[in-house]
This record gives structure tokens, sequence and C-alpha cells, in this order.
């Protein structure tokens, strides 16, 4: 007999002794107990079949929501150790105080090799009022007028030619605050700021963007006084402190600019910062990751082993709240299958070099929890350095790696059409159905417990009734047997 049964049983026979428990002979009937003994005795079994179904149904949305938790939580630590940079190929600066590198996303830089001289750095162009033309405060001066201001590259005379120059109508009043707050809204990447100074005179400083092609021009109409605004040729009231240039260096020789001192599009598969000049080259080389790569692997092995441990516990076919759930077995067979799967293809393979977990040493025992042969992966890594990098890498649109392997394992388990994904949804739906039948049965059994105390109200009201007449004749009787 189940357990299921057994305690049916168990519930059933208990309601049937306090209902015979609730028959006193020898002073009546106590019609509450023998209610409640009745209704017990008739809702019994199917009220304890419908608490099992909700404490199962409980154990295996929380089962699913553990697994889920879990095969995600894996995916998400190797992943942003594919993306952290510690197990990939870095670039190294021979000078960091002239240019500093990381590498991009996906690169591959085992065989960097390049020299780099900077010559002169990116620069914004900087403008500020100029000494002895400061305003008596930031908001006591007044402007009427427009200012145009213009950015691009500067011609030969100073001017820039810009056909959305930017038009600021300042048509009533306006201090050096508004004139500020009109620039920053012009949207045109010149930022403003009107800088007060120890007498309480106020500058208005203007700063565009890196690169020459960023220089800007302030025309001015109108009020004389906006005259003292103007940036550009014949301006008197401003001075330039620093020109928009564009960075100038050479790569292997080669003389290129850049208009920012941020460059991603000059060594392939680099992020170059450049942070000062030099008069001799900087070497730009790469170093390999061996041991953040070996203790990776190992890190693989032991987290798997947690992660298959907890699946495991779930999917037990004696014991496990998702014995029967069929995704809760396809997430098993995938774990299993990783160490045999190929995970990289086409050029990313080395001639000889590795495709599996199985060929760097890591290997599935008989209970299927995997296990690392050091030495194993020590000649991968010595040989094939590459190979092993690129199973931890994570590149945009590639299968390759384990990392894009167990992603894809993790998505095809929460699916919510064929993963845990769609068994929640289905627990939580029959869950709501048991939910719905025990307040259906608890109605039932509160229309029964009305029913039959009603119906037993009526019989005690009978039975004294008749108690009574009896009574009566009883003493009838004895009077008439008395006078007698």
């Amino acid at each position: 007999m189940t357990t299921s049964s057994t305690s049916t049983t168990g519930a059933i026979t208990g309601a049937t002794q306090q209902l015979l428990s609730s028959l006193n002979t020898g002073s009546g009937v106590d019609t509450n107990a023998l209610v409640t003994g009745l209704v017990k005795a008739e809702f019994a079994a199917r009220n304890d079949a419908l608490t099992t179904q909700a404490s199962t149904l409980t154990s295996q949305i929380s089962g699913i929501s553990t697994l889920k938790s879990t095969v995600t939580g894996f995916a998400s630590a190797l992943q942003s150790l594919a993306t952290g940079g510690t197990v990939t190929t870095q670039p190294q600066s021979s000078n960091t105080g002239v240019l500093t590198a990381t590498a991009l996303p996906g690169a591959a830089l085992s065989s960097l090799s390049r020299a780099i001289a900077v010559s002169r750095l990116a620069a914004a162009q900087a403008t500020r009022t100029a000494d002895g033309h400061a305003f008596a405060s930031r908001t006591a001066t007044t402007f009427t007028g427009t200012l145009t201001l213009s950015v691009g590259t500067q011609n030969s005379d100073g001017s820039v030619s810009d056909a959305n120059a930017a038009t600021l109508d300042f048509t009533q009043a306006t201090n050096l605050d508004d004139v500020a707050k009109a620039i920053n809204g012009a949207s045109k990447g010149v930022s403003a700021t009107v800088i007060t100074d120890a007498d309480g005179k106020a500058y208005l400083s203007l700063k565009g963007q890196q690169g020459a092609a960023n220089a800007f021009t302030v025309s001015t109409n109108g009020d004389p006084s906006l005259a003292g605004l103007a940036v550009g040729p014949n301006a008197t009231g401003t001075t330039t402190t620093t020109a928009a240039t564009d960075a100038a260096l050479t790569v292997d020789g080669i003389a290129v600019t850049r208009p920012s001192n941020t460059i991603s599009d000059l060594v392939d598969g680099v992020k170059l910062q450049l942070t000062g000049t030099s008069t001799s080259a900087v070497q730009l080389t790469s170093t390999s990751p061996t041991a953040a790569l070996s203790q990776a692997v190992s890190n693989f092995v032991d987290t798997y082993n947690q992660v298959l441990s907890t699946v495991n516990g779930l999917t037990d076919p004696k014991t496990g709240a998702l014995k029967s759930d069929p995704a809760a077995q396809a997430l098993l067979r995938s774990l299993h299958a990783l160490t045999s799967r190929t995970l990289l293809t086409g050029s990313a393979v080395e001639q000889g070099g590795p495709t599996s977990l199985s060929e760097l040493g890591v290997a599935t025992q008989r209970d299927g929890t995997l296990t690392l042969n050091a030495a194993t992966l020590t000649r991968a890594l010595g040989k094939f350095p590459r190979s092993v990098e690129a199973m931890f890498a994570l590149t945009q649109g590639s299968s390759n790696g384990i990392t894009a392997a167990l992603n894809s394992v993790s998505l095809n388990a929460t699916s919510l059409t064929t993963g845990l994904g769609a068994s929640a949804t289905r627990y939580s739906k029959a869950q709501g159905d048991v939910s719905a039948a025990q307040d259906k049965l608890s109605a039932q059994s509160d229309t029964e417990t009305t029913r039959l105390t009603q119906q037993f109200a009526d019989m005690n009201s009978k039975v004294a009734a008749y108690k009574s007449t009896q009574t009566f004749l009883t003493n009838q009787v004895a009077a008439w047997n008395k006078s007698n």
C-alpha cells in the first residue's frame, strides 16, 4: 500500500472513531460532535488526496526554481569569466605613460607585435573670456540679439563652415548664465560654464570635443555687448587656449591620425588609449593567460560537479521531486554530453589541437561527476594555448567554446515551451486547480455541516417533545395510582 493510501485509511479510521465516541447513550447524543465526525468521515479521503497533491506540486515548483537558478547561474558565471579578460590573451604596452591597451571582445591576440610612436595627442578646443574682458557678474550683464554656434574643421582664416550651425536667439535681456544654458542645450558638442573669480567677475568657458573636425566659432548679431562672446577670427573678447587637433602617431612606421585619444580601429582586436607623446616607439605585444586558463578548467570541473549534484538530487528515480519531469531529464542528459561535445570548429581549430573538454584532461567518472587530469591539461596549454583559450572565449554570434555551449544548455533548459519554464507553468496551473478543488471541497463540507446540523437540531427538538410528553404521562399515571 502506498503512503498516500495509508494516510487516507488512517484519516477515515480516525473520523469513524470520533463518530462512535460522540455517541453517549446514557445522556443522549452530542450533535455538534456527531455532525463534525460525520462530515470529516465523508470528506477525509478527498481532503487527504488533495493535500498530498498540493504538497507534491509545491516540491516540484521549488525544484524547478532551484534547477533554473542553478543552471543559469553556472552559465552566467562562465560568461562573466569569458568576458572579464582574465582567460584571454591581453595586449601589453612597454610604456603605459604613452599608451595603454585592452583587448576587444572576441579578439585573437596571441601573435600581437606592433611598434607605435605618438607624436601628438588629440585635443579639444578650449576657449574662455579674455583677460581684461570679464563681465561684472554672472547675472548683472544682459544681452539681446543672436549667437550662431558653428562646429567643424577650421578653415585657413580661422572660420568654421557648418551647414547645421545653431542660432541662439535672445529676444529678451539675457544674462551670462542664460547664454551658457542655451549653448549647452544646442546639442553641438560644445559645453559652456560660467566661472566667477575672487573679485566676483564672471568668465564664460567653452570646450568642444576632441579632434580637428570639432573646432568651433561663435558669431554675434545684435546688442554690442554680445561681441564680447564672439569666438573666431577677429574676436577680441575671448581667447582660445587649446586648439582642436587630431592625434598623430605611427604604427610600424606608417603615419596615421585619429580624432580621439581612444582608438579601436588601428590595431585589430585592441583598444588603444593614448596618454602621452614619445620620441621612440612603444612596443605592443601580448601575454598568454596560461595560469588563469588552468585555474578556469579546474574551477569549471568543481562547479560542474556541484551543479550535477543538485540535478541528480532532484531527478533521483526514487526520491527526486522531478524524477518524472522531461525537462529536468533533458537537462541532465545535456550536462552529461558536455565533456564529449565538440567545442571548436572552423578556423578556431589549430592543427592537431584539442576541440573538446575531454582532450584537455576532463573525464567523466562512473557516477557522472568530472575529474581533471592535470598532466594532460598542462600539455594542452603548452602545445595549444590558443585552442584552450578559444574554448573559454565568447565570440559574438559564434557557437564555439564552452561558454556558448553552456549558454545553449541553459537556454534550452529554461525554455518556456519545452524546458523548465514549461514545466513551471504546468505545475503552477495544476497547483491552481488543486487549490480550486480544495476550496470547492471546503464549501461542500460547510454545506454538509449546515445540513446535518439542521437535521439533528430538528431531531433533538422532536426528541425533547417526546420526552416532555413521556414525563407528563409518567407523572399522570403516578398521580392516578396514588389516588387509588
